[in-house]
């Protein structure tokens, strides 16, 4: 096994850049014109609870593949998956459209919590967990602007619903922001962003070969290449990638066994510590398997797996979505050497424009080997005039700037 070297460029290559432009331009022109035959009144707008969302999975799953922005962690094989462990007290607004037959148009999921900042002060906050870090909802790409004025205009009308709406790990920026920033101007409801933060994000553009060579560096690179040997050294060595379900139904235990050997497994934290968080990982895994929208990537050593990783997919974008390698043999650095190897797949793959790493800003080898980055926000809404949005702002910043000292304190102690 051996980490590709650079490939000679060909002697001319065409603008990728500018037919991607010239094409997102395109788009944007048709989805303003489909838009415009929407009205906010058009649609058929209700709250569902989670558990109750089996029955429209259908319309669901179709809803995920014309989403303006993707989000596997929304989608049906999923969310139904997380929905008894993670979705307990969660619900979601459903955008239809009013024509027969009805589509679902948009997929807002969210849990109300009716005490926040240790105050009784009702907030609907968006529905992500430790294992679903992103909070973009699902919305019909050609009428993006008019669902998500829908959705608003119900969270405003139901009194049932508060009047306070935050959305954690939304995209700061891309084509859902832009479409939810015209809709907050033209109701002119008050926002306020907070937890700005960014993540590794892979998004290879024009030439794709080589980019973990580039994202490293010279130096970098050579020891990555240099462990390899050595490991290679150790013994046979094999790298594997499961797509089909039944190759990934067996490797998923892997994985599980990796992660419970390691430090997580001491702390806890692993999925194979908790029944119920070991099961939700595989019906969520073998539900996206029958999808073709995962696969599992391993390194073994003479047969035995050292390292194991999970990328989920979904439309153009990918998610590098939990990693596990033996902690025995550390001094190979196989985590490593599996993220860069993933980090080729993926940019080689032109059906993929983006892959989210899914770790924390500061991780370090994320951050060294995947040179883009995603910004993300926590984003707090009054979805109506009478809301109490600046007591709640107030509260939010001196929320996040404890949690930004407890941070602080962390590392220091850490360090000492």
């Amino acid at each position: 096994m051996t980490v590709k070297a650079p490939t000679e460029h060909a002697p001319f290559s065409f603008d990728t850049a500018a037919v991607i432009d010239t094409a997102a331009v395109i788009a944007s022109v048709r989805r303003a014109a489909v838009a415009g035959r929407y009205a906010v009144d058009s649609f058929a707008v209700e709250w569902r609870e989670l558990s109750r969302l089996d029955a429209v999975s259908n319309e669901w799953r179709e809803l995920a593949a014309r989403a303006l922005a993707p989000n596997v962690f929304y989608e049906p094989a999923f969310a139904l998956a997380a929905a008894s462990i993670f979705g307990r007290d969660v619900g979601a607004v459903l955008v239809w459209s009013g024509t027969a037959p009805r589509r679902l148009l948009g997929f807002f999921p969210a849990r109300i919590e009716s005490r926040r900042y240790g105050l009784k002060l009702p907030v609907l906050v968006g529905w992500t967990h430790a294992f679903a870090p992103l909070g973009v909802p699902l919305v019909e790409r050609e009428a993006a602007e008019p669902v998500i004025a829908a959705w608003l205009a119900h969270l405003a009308s139901d009194t049932q619903l508060p009047g306070l709406l935050q959305i954690p790990f939304l995209p700061a920026e891309g084509a859902f922001a832009a479409a939810l920033q015209a809709v907050l101007w033209r109701g002119q409801m008050q926002a306020a962003e907070f937890n700005r933060h960014e993540r590794a994000l892979l998004a290879a553009k024009g030439e794709r070969s080589a980019y973990v060579e580039r994202a490293l560096g010279p130096r970098k690179y050579r020891e990555l290449r240099r462990t390899v040997r050595r490991l290679c050294e150790a013994g046979a060595v094999l790298y594997t990638t499961a797509t089909d379900p039944a190759d990934i139904d067996s490797a998923i235990d892997d994985f599980l066994e990796l992660e419970a050997s390691g430090w997580k497994g001491e702390a806890g934290t692993a999925a194979a510590c908790d029944d119920d968080v070991g099961d939700f990982v595989k019906t969520a895994v073998a539900a996206l398997a029958v999808e073709h929208k995962i696969a599992l990537d391993r390194i073994l050593l003479d047969g035995r797996p050292i390292a194991a990783a999970i990328t989920l997919r979904s439309g153009d974008g990918a998610w590098f979505w939990k990693i596990a390698y033996d902690e025995g043999q550390a001094r190979y650095a196989p985590g490593v050497m599996l993220t860069a190897l993933v980090a080729e797949q993926l940019a080689a793959d032109v059906a993929i424009a983006h892959s989210d790493s899914c770790a924390v800003a500061d991780h370090a080898v994320m951050n060294r080997t995947w040179s883009e980055r995603l910004p993300l926000h926590d984003l707090l809404i009054a979805v109506r005039p009478q809301a109490p949005f600046m007591r709640a702002q107030r509260l939010e910043t001196l929320r996040y700037a404890t949690i930004a000292l407890a941070r602080r304190i962390r590392k220091k102690l850490h360090r000492h």
